[in-house]
């Protein structure tokens, strides 16, 4: 039996204070709105309780954030992507954003398991003014576990229409792509990070929220397989490779936070989910 789940939620901005509404269909929750730091940014927790995905699943997420709306999302957990012998098993969001409008878009990290036939999309369409912060992380297999990702394809794609498109395909049994200097160099968590924007992100902001990032990159065990850049004036992106999730999203969490610091001069509140 597949799954199929769908979630509609929008941000409004009432008053001084942003809103979340939300419809659902299927295992797709959104649970209380939460104001750690005041009611100009809503807080909220994506689960969906059966945890994971196998062939023919479906998690379609339609998201808006309104004009001087601020949203921020997470889950409890990872997403989990199963061995699949009934074809495909797919998680997507698109999320559009208004002039004005800030978006956190949090999720822990996606893991693929061996056998695993898998999509994991995301897009964002970002209006003149509005602003970004979102990353990906990928787990292929969870080698701490002895449970390789030897069997398998997991597809990956990231687009900010007319902007960024990151388009990729991993095959477990492609060993060019998976081990070779050249691709993953045996590492099994692939991590991304990426502030972008609806306008031009003006050279001194784009300049500082590099350089904060590198310095913290130079401080992080994976310095060496870590970078910042900055390949578009709207998109600046921070990659990382690790043998494992923890070190990959201690880093990702540790660059959020400067980032929400240096570009909107916020403190990194993070998410009480993440302290449990």
């Amino acid at each position: 039996m597949s799954w199929l789940a769908s979630l509609q939620l929008d941000y409004t901005r009432e008053s001084d204070r942003s809103v979340a509404r939300y419809l659902h269909n299927g295992p797709l929750r959104i649970l209380q709105s939460l104001y750690p730091e005041g009611d100009a940014v809503c807080h909220n927790v994506l689960v969906h309780p059966p945890s994971g995905l196998v062939g023919g699943d479906m998690l379609d997420m339609q998201v808006s954030v309104g004009e001087g709306a601020h949203g921020l999302v997470t889950t409890p957990g990872a997403t989990r992507f199963y061995r699949s012998e009934a074809g495909l098993a797919t998680q997507q969001v698109h999320a559009r954003l208004a002039s004005g409008a800030r978006l956190e878009w949090l999720p822990l990290e996606a893991i693929a398991y061996n056998g695993c036939d898998a999509l994991n999309r995301a897009v964002f369409e970002l209006a003149p003014g509005a602003e970004l912060i979102t990353w990906d992380i990928t787990a292929l297999g969870l080698p701490a576990a002895d449970l390789p990702f030897a069997q398998g394809t997991f597809r990956q794609h990231l687009e900010i229409p007319g902007v960024w498109l990151e388009r990729g395909t991993i095959s477990a049994t492609d060993t060019r792509l998976m081990d070779s200097p050249l691709g993953l160099a045996g590492q099994r968590c692939m991590a991304t990070l990426v502030f972008a924007a609806g306008s031009a992100i003006a050279a001194e902001r784009s300049e500082r929220a590099l350089a904060c990032a590198r310095d913290l990159l130079e401080a992080s065990s994976l310095r060496l397989t870590a970078g910042a850049t900055s390949p578009h004036q709207q998109v600046i992106v921070l990659r990382v490779l690790s043998p494992v999730t923890e070190p990959a999203m201690q880093l990702l969490r540790q660059v959020w936070a400067a980032w929400r610091h240096e570009m909107w001069g916020m403190s990194g509140t993070v998410p009480r989910l993440w302290n449990l």
